[in-house]
Order: C-alpha cells, then sequence, then structure tokens
C-alpha cells in the first residue's frame, strides 16, 4: 500500500485499528490500559482527519455524497460517545469489556460502510494526484488533531475551529497525567 494515496492511508489504518481492539483484549492491568490509550488516540485523531479533508471532499465530488457521509458522521458521533464513556471506565472491570465490545461491533461496521461506500467510490472519482494532496492534508489534520474523543464536532467547520485548542487540552492532559504517573486514559 501507498500511503501518499489516502485511500491506501486510511484503509492501512482501520487495519491498525482492528490489531489494537485485538491487542486491548489479550492484555490485562497496565498493559491493557497503554494499549487502549494508543486506540483511544489513533481513533480520535483518525476520525478528526476524515472529517476534516476526507468526508468534505466525499460530499462534493460524490454522487449521493451527502447521504454518504452524514451516514458516516452518524456513525461517528455515536462511536465518539461510545469511546469517551469507555475512556472514563476502569480497563479491568467487566462493564469496560462489554462496552470495548459495543464499540468494536460499531466501529468496524463503521469502517466497512466507509471501505464500500466511501472509499471505493473516492478511489474511483478521484485522480492519484487529488489522493496525494488529500494524503498530505490527512496527515497534517492528524499531527494537529485532539488526541481524545469530542462528539458533536463531526463537521469539518466545528473541527477546524475546535479542534486546535481541543488538542492542545488533550496533550497537555496526557502530559499530565503521564507526569502524575497515570494512563493517558486517565486511570492509574
Amino acid at each position: 500500500m501507498k500511503e501518499n494515496d489516502v485511500i491506501d492511508l486510511l484503509l492501512r489504518q482501520h487495519t491498525i485499528i482492528r490489531e489494537l481492539f485485538d491487542e486491548v483484549d489479550r492484555h490485562q492491568g497496565e498493559e491493557r490500559k497503554r494499549v487502549f490509550s494508543r486506540l483511544v488516540r489513533l481513533l480520535a485523531v483518525h476520525e478528526t482527519a476524515e472529517e476534516e479533508i476526507v468526508h468534505p471532499y466525499a460530499r462534493r465530488k460524490l454522487v449521493d455524497g451527502a447521504d454518504i457521509v452524514d451516514s458516516r458522521l452518524e456513525e461517528e458521533r455515536e462511536a465518539k460517545e461510545m469511546l469517551c464513556r469507555l475512556d472514563d471506565m476502569d480497563v479491568t472491570t467487566p462493564e469496560f469489556a462489554q462496552e470495548l465490545n459495543r464499540l468494536r461491533t460499531a466501529v468496524f461496521a463503521h469502517a466497512a460502510a466507509e471501505e464500500r461506500y466511501e472509499f471505493s467510490e473516492l478511489k474511483a472519482a478521484t485522480s492519484e494526484g487529488e489522493r496525494r494532496a488529500m494524503a498530505v492534508g490527512v496527515k497534517a489534520a492528524e499531527a494537529m488533531a485532539p488526541t481524545h474523543p469530542h462528539p458533536g464536532t463531526e463537521s469539518a467547520a466545528k473541527n477546524l475551529l475546535l479542534g486546535p485548542p481541543m488538542a492542545v487540552m488533550d496533550r497537555a492532559r496526557d502530559v499530565i497525567r503521564k507526569a502524575m504517573g497515570k494512563s493517558e486514559s486517565g486511570q492509574g
């Protein structure tokens, strides 16, 4: 896969997300917290980048783009809400495992819908140059994205307006928690 193509980049991230869900399941205690923090961070930055770069482009470029994107944004909002609940839970509890399974189901269904309805259509409707430009945009958006979920910011405009201050707060919170010996997901 070429990660300078936005579709290949996002498909690779979907694979890593699936792998991280499996890795969270395989671990316990502190290692589970650490892996879950990586999953939270990747999901947060991945969705922000899609919301800022990919979805607006798909909305304009694809036949039925608005319907396709609106469905994905609703799925993303629901997943962010689940992720927020999980981010505040103790990873050792049965409730965490149950909620994680619900999130996994939602995220996998969302990724499959993106791949089938949005990414395949974008690949057909865009040039290599357009996909390379979007990949650059996605990487830049991810570098500045919040590291924790923020439901209600599923539009490009809201992400661009609120994303940078939320990212600063999230990254400061991550540093403070790390310095105090807590995991990034708040447990410790």
